[in-house]
């Protein structure tokens, strides 16, 4: 089969102006010269420290951000150099979980609700189709007794799954999922990646974002990992180690020699 993702030299640069209009301003290269390809049915894990450039790579991915070199193709399609309405029309297949889940969804709408209305705008599904998919995506992920409850009156972890359930629902052929478990205590970080990982369509494909290498090695199929928006080392998991001093303080802080 062939690769759903293909990112090919991507590269991105930000320009960071000084606190004081006379200050200088400076180029940041929040990614250089970034290659891979993800295959059907492999989970990718983007690892690193904050500033490392996963997230950067993740957005651009997405066209949530725009590279300033390099392209990506999804499903071989030239996603880089589409305008938004063009890639609006696929959005439903290749979706995104955004790190502040509190942040993503509507105050005022119910669990059941948000999972309804993407239903809806994204999937096309009638009223009927759109509650009783919702309904079983809810169920699916822990979720039988909060369909009424608001984002203020959820748990961070359940806050977690209703934007997984939102995701899962429409059947993507891609999942973009940033820091999913940012926040949480261990024991929820670990129910939210069985969500998400455990949940994945068949044959679809998952970059997964995160600092947290033992579940990078524990879901993820390979890792890259990233300092200063370059990859200094590939892993195939859960079987290769870290040689890079860098990777090997990620995957175990307690061996730096």
């Amino acid at each position: 089969m062939s690769a759903i993702v293909q990112i090919q030299g991507l590269s991105k640069t930000f320009v960071q102006h000084g606190s004081f209009p006379w200050s200088p301003s400076r180029e940041v290269h929040a990614v250089v010269d970034f290659e891979t390809e993800v295959q059907p049915g492999e989970v990718l894990a983007l690892v690193g420290r904050s500033g490392s450039g996963k997230t950067t790579v993740s957005r651009i991915v997405l066209g949530l951000e725009e590279p300033t070199a390099g392209k990506v193709l999804i499903d071989g399609m030239n996603w880089t150099a589409m305008g938004e309405r063009e890639r609006h029309k696929h959005r439903a297949r290749y979706q995104y979980v955004p790190q502040d889940a509190m942040a993503a969804l509507d105050p005022q709408q119910t669990a059941l609700e948000h999972v309804e209305e993407t239903l809806r705008v994204l999937g096309g599904r009638s009223r009927a189709d759109a509650t009783d998919e919702a309904k079983a995506m809810l169920v699916r992920l822990g979720l039988h007794e909060r369909f009424s409850a608001l984002p203020r009156e959820m748990s961070g972890g359940e806050q977690r799954r209703v934007t997984l359930a939102r995701v899962l629902a429409l059947v993507p052929r891609l999942i973009v999922a940033d820091e999913p478990t940012s926040g949480l205590e261990p024991d929820r970080r670990e129910e939210v990646l069985r969500d998400l990982i455990g949940n994945l369509p068949k044959d679809a494909a998952c970059i997964l974002v995160t600092h947290d290498l033992a579940a990078a090695r524990k879901w993820a199929n390979r890792a890259l990992v990233m300092l200063e928006g370059r990859v200094v080392e590939e892993l195939r998991l859960p079987d290769d180690n870290p040689t890079h001093p860098y990777a090997r303080q990620l995957f175990d802080p307690w061996n730096v020699s």
